[in-house]
């Protein structure tokens, strides 16, 4: 009886099981997996949003720069956005009694979105960010339907 091949095996299985004990106290925490969700930053911060807005919205864009005026004077009942509780701040989805926690969002060099955080960019509940200079911000809903329904919405801060 030829003992060689039993030998190889059992030097293989032993050989196998010290590299695995080795690798085991080597006492490096397994890799995770990626992180969950999307991945995106977010150009526009909550404290850049925060505060009282005029609103007012135009379904052509010959009509910007009138929806513009109009929307200052929206201020006399402005729109607010207040601080969310998790660094996004608090805008209506479209249809929504209650406004929801939003951010902005962006996978570089794209166009910037603001819509729920996990969802990513480009979402049909996001707005896109047609403009933003801290004082006028202008918003188009990517949902068509809504669109049709919302227009393309200015906001304008108002004086404190």
């Amino acid at each position: 009886m030829n003992l060689l091949p039993s030998l190889v095996r059992v030097s293989l299985v032993g050989a196998s099981a010290a590299l695995l004990a080795a690798c085991a106290s080597t006492g490096q925490a397994p890799q995770s997996a990626a992180p969950s969700g999307p991945q995106f930053s977010s150009p526009i911060t909550a404290d850049q949003v925060v505060g009282r807005w005029g609103l007012a919205a135009y379904h052509r864009q010959e009509d910007a720069a009138r929806t513009e005026q109009q929307a200052r004077q929206g201020c006399r009942q402005p729109y607010v956005i207040n601080r969310g509780t998790a660094g996004g701040f608090m805008m209506y989805l479209a249809d929504q009694s209650q406004p929801s926690e939003v951010v902005s969002k962006q996978i570089p060099p794209g166009p910037t979105y603001i819509g729920l955080p996990d969802e990513p960019p480009g979402a049909d509940t996001d707005r896109e960010v047609v403009r933003f200079d801290g004082q006028i911000m202008v918003l188009r809903w990517l949902d068509k339907e809504v669109a049709s329904r919302y227009g393309t919405m200015v906001y304008v801060r108002c004086a404190s």
